[in-house]
């Protein structure tokens, strides 16, 4: 009988691995960019962009979608108290249904940077590149390798929440924003099918997802 094969555990991921390569050539401003709301059915795609102090470690940061909202809460807080800057972005609805949605991402995520504070020096994006004269770096989900991007991403993602939640929620709370945060659940849809989309609905996304008998309903 052959010996039983060992399970080794993954190394754990060195979060700071692309931060640290900037710091040993003294480049200290470095912004971490992402977004969220790409494939919602309702509302603006929030962008957030955050600068980090150099050899801060916080503890339980990670990609915004592996976390409980307490817990992206808690980190919320942390990053806004410890950031050396940062800033949110939106881009609505009938600017995502004007350019796309890949295009209202980029363009929100370059608002963000544009806005904050302080100039960074290099930018840490996730997996996308903005058109902006700085050193960047596309990392593929770079939510989950990069602090500085997993920063925004929280950012972002708390934002967006709070937003359908409280504003959006008020304004339209028929659609149920609170509960599925503009994605296109089942009580969304059906909440579409009465109700017909608002202003606030990306028409370009509608018009692929449901039947076109449907689709009298709602345009």
């Amino acid at each position: 009988m052959g010996k039983k094969k060992q399970e080794t555990a993954a190394e754990p991921i060195d979060l700071l691995a692309w931060e640290r390569q900037y710091w040993a050539r003294s480049i200290r401003h470095i912004a971490g960019i992402d977004e969220v709301g790409r494939g919602c059915l309702f509302g603006d795609v929030v962008a957030a962009a955050v600068i980090l102090p150099e050899g801060l470690i916080i503890e339980g940061i990670n990609d915004s979608k592996k976390l409980s909202e307490k817990k992206r809460d808690e980190l919320y807080d942390i990053i806004i108290a410890e950031a050396v800057a940062w800033s949110v972005a939106h881009v609505d609805a009938a600017t995502i249904d004007q350019i796309n949605i890949k295009q209202a991402a980029r363009r929100a995520m370059k608002e963000a940077v544009e806005t904050l504070d302080i100039q960074p020096e290099v930018l840490l994006v996730d997996a996308e590149k903005i058109d902006l004269p700085f050193t960047q770096e596309a990392i593929i989900k770079g939510d989950a390798n990069s602090q500085s991007i997993a920063a925004a991403s929280i950012i972002a993602k708390v934002t967006r929440d709070r937003l359908c939640s409280g504003e959006w929620n008020d304004r339209y709370p028929e659609y149920g924003i609170a509960v599925h945060k503009g994605y296109g659940t089942k009580m969304h849809r059906e909440q579409l099918l009465i109700h017909g989309p608002t202003p606030m609905h990306r028409k370009s996304f509608l018009s692929s997802l449901f039947p076109k008998e449907e689709q009298l309903t709602l345009f």
